[in-house]
């Protein structure tokens, strides 16, 4: 099969871009302060998570930065995270094909929590040691600084946040992702005796394993909607700093602990309420989208005999399946996006694309994975409608991006690939 015309990077960047541009947004993604959640609507986060999703690019954790509302998913069901800021957004989040605007500010608004009281709560629920916090003097929703015990310096954040929606309804930002695709040692989910939801996770700053900076991280959902972020580094700092100790100094428990003080609920009690919202023009409306676990269904029903499916995830239009025939494991995934007619060219302008006379275009790729794992090997076929109704599958010959490769090529042919990408049934799925 024809390789892509372009390097894969380029061709990766080329296809991001085009994305990004369509929604009007451009942005470097590790750049996690930068991000404001007014900037990715709801629909567009999710269109360009999708897209990293499939193109092997996803990124592992949303990262919290500092402002208002916190809207994104903290880790999504899928694993296939969005990293955004709750910078202070621009404009209103629509609903699907409604019309009706979420809850999201039109100017900037903080909290004005003077950064000396979070610290105190800091200090007053963890273990003995010293402290150097930054902006110790300002206001905010956020602290941070860096911790010792005598054992190695750490860097340590929390963060207090307003989540949009209650405590159960944001169940699914406080899940663990899937270890198809993040790399990490434990993370633990549950729910309260309070009805709040926690999650515990201990990973990695870069979840391929780039850098061994560990991030161990835990996240308090109340029931009544306010969410608090606590992260802890075996370094000085996030990014960019030398290891300076084997793990990070709080263990889960005291995480746990940390978290769940009672200290922060008059500090939660400021937080700003949000502000009334506009109604979105039809413009700025999201599209309709199949359902996370209805493409993952079509999938499997799609997929050749002879395949044991070994693990499974949906989210949005995404959905995966890890399959084995018995020579190895091997992650297959998909991606369902109506109206792309708009980025159609800048995505199939080049590489081995074929127009079939129905006037869908086809495009086949073999390329090297793009994460850590050795010896993996990426197969697409990408399909678009002259109307724009998208669906592209992807075949890996490892059950995980990041980890090496298990057999010689993906269980799934190119021919394979292509004829589940054409399948009738994915213009048949219910938008919502």
């Amino acid at each position: 099969m024809p390789q892509n015309d372009h390097p894969q990077h380029e061709g990766f960047e080329e296809e991001l871009g085009a994305v990004l541009r369509r929604t009007g947004d451009g942005f470097a993604a590790d750049d996690r302060r930068e991000l404001v959640t007014g900037g990715l609507q709801r629909g567009r986060r999710r269109l360009v998570r999708r897209r990293l999703a499939v193109t092997g690019g996803a990124l592992a954790l949303a990262a919290i930065g500092i402002g208002g509302v916190y809207g994104g998913s903290l880790l999504s069901p899928a694993g296939a995270p969005e990293r955004v800021s709750v910078a202070a957004p621009s404009g209103p989040k629509p609903t699907k094909g409604t019309g009706q605007a979420e809850t999201v500010p039109n100017k900037p608004y903080q909290a004005q929590i003077p950064v000396k009281d979070l610290a105190a709560v800091l200090q007053a629920n963890t273990p003995a040691g010293t402290w150097a916090i930054d902006n110790l003097d300002g206001q905010g929703q956020h602290v941070g600084g860096v911790y010792d015990d005598g054992k190695g310096k750490a860097g340590v954040t929390v963060g207090l946040y307003r989540a949009s929606g209650d405590g159960e309804a944001g169940d699914d930002r406080v899940t663990c992702p899937s270890r198809v695709h993040v790399s990490f040692d434990d993370c633990t989910s549950e729910r309260l005796p309070n009805g709040a939801r926690l999650m515990v996770y201990q990973g990695y700053e870069y979840p391929d394993r780039r850098e061994e900076t560990k991030n161990w991280r835990a996240v308090l959902l109340t029931k009544d909607g306010f969410l608090i972020d606590a992260s802890e580094y075996n370094a000085a700092a996030e990014k960019g700093a030398a290891i300076s100790r084997e793990n990070p100094p709080f263990s889960p428990a005291q995480l746990k602990a940390l978290v769940t003080a009672d200290a922060w609920l008059p500090l939660l009690k400021q937080l700003p309420t949000e502000p009334e919202m506009k109604r979105p023009s039809a413009t700025d409306r999201v599209p309709a989208e199949p359902s996370g676990p209805v493409v993952q269904a079509t999938l499997r029903s799609l997929l050749p005999k002879g395949l044991t499916v070994t693990d499974k995830g949906a989210e949005g239009g995404y959905g995966f399946v890890v399959v084995d025939d018995g020579k190895g494991k091997s992650l297959v995934q998909i991606n369902v996006q109506p109206n792309m007619a708009d980025v159609a060219d800048s995505i199939f302008g080049s590489g081995d694309v074929t127009t079939l006379p129905d006037g869908r275009r086809v495009k086949l790729t073999q390329q090297p994975g793009e994460k850590s794992g050795a010896g993996v090997v990426w197969w697409t076929a990408d399909t678009i409608t002259p109307a724009g109704f998208r669906v592209v599958v992807s075949a890996f010959n490892t059950g995980a991006q990041h980890e090496d490769a298990t057999r010689a090529k993906p269980a799934l042919t190119m021919e394979q690939l292509k004829a589940i990408a054409l399948s009738p049934k994915w213009q048949k799925l219910p938008l919502k």
